[in-house]
């Protein structure tokens, strides 16, 4: 049970760092592209003190292929993530991210060979009914909709996969080689996104250093590793479930900075009490559960 409560407590950390990356996306001048390289790099340089420890622990190349494969998937979830902070808001952003339940709520038994739980497809479904209440008043941000609820779904599918990586590596080695196998795909394709999105190479000045810094190392390498930590003891819809309590803190700090308050109505206020309500209550069927 100590165990148990630890991973809990390591969750909700993780969450609560998770919160400020919508802060932080929003705060930071350059383009969505550009803040992944750098979120990527600086995450991945702060995670090699960490790793003189297992410097003789490395992956095989069949394993290493894996962890390649969800670190491209989570340079281009983020990528999405921040494109949708950037098109909408940090409040409409976070709020559609919150589909990752029902997501996870599909792949993760799929992943497994087995049929979705009725009451996790449930819970998942009244985070889309709140989603879509966000949606029916905010049509106006469409874009920024449909590049989170995007990101949402490359959110659970890494989830899912890492779930899986956890049992057989230690989170510090997951989340190292991720992160730098993401930077340099990363790396490959930025030419290519550059010219695509008609922006050019970026270099942090100002307060945009502090924030890059701050988001890597904190809200990045420790979150990530901790998360990761704490899914040893959890199920992946459990983790992404909680998650969506991130967009619960970093709505009321993008009220607080960045005034968002008069961008929002109330049909946002019921759609974000109805994906808040989803989340408690199966955390406490969970706990309910455990405890029988």
């Amino acid at each position: 049970m100590a165990t148990l409560k630890r991973a809990y407590l390591q969750m909700h950390i993780a969450i609560l760092l998770w919160g400020f990356t919508g802060i932080f996306g929003k705060a930071i001048s350059m383009n969505e592209g550009m803040l992944v390289w750098y979120r990527m790099l600086i995450s991945a340089i702060g995670l090699l003190p960490a790793m003189w420890k297992y410097r003789k622990e490395i992956p095989s190349a069949r394993e290493l292929g894996k962890i390649t494969l969800v670190g491209v998937v989570v340079a281009f979830h983020w990528i999405l993530f921040y494109g949708s902070i950037k098109a909408s808001s940090v409040s409409v952003a976070l709020s559609c991210f919150s589909s990752i339940s029902l997501f996870t709520a599909i792949l993760d038994p799929l992943s497994k060979r087995q049929k979705p739980k009725l009451s996790e497809v449930v819970f998942g479904l009244a985070v889309i009914s709140g989603l879509y209440i966000i949606f029916s008043f905010q049509q106006h941000q469409l874009t920024g909709i449909l590049l989170a609820v995007a990101s949402a779904f490359l959110g659970a599918l890494f989830t899912v996969l890492n779930k899986k990586l956890t049992a057989s590596h230690p989170p510090q080695i997951i989340t190292f080689y991720e992160l730098s196998s993401g930077f340099i795909i990363l790396s490959l394709v930025l030419p290519l996104y550059l010219t695509s999105t008609s922006s050019h190479f970026q270099i942090p000045r100002g307060f945009d250093i502090l924030w890059l810094l701050l988001l890597g190392l904190i809200c990045t390498s420790f979150a990530f590793t901790i998360s990761l930590k704490a899914l040893k003891q959890l199920d992946p819809f459990t983790l992404n479930l909680a998650v969506n309590l991130e967009p619960v803190y970093s709505i009321l700090l993008a009220m607080v900075i960045f005034n968002e308050l008069e961008m929002l109505n109330l049909g946002f206020f019921v759609g974000a009490l109805v994906i808040l309500s989803a989340v408690v209550l199966h955390s406490w069927f969970k706990w309910r559960s455990r405890a029988n």
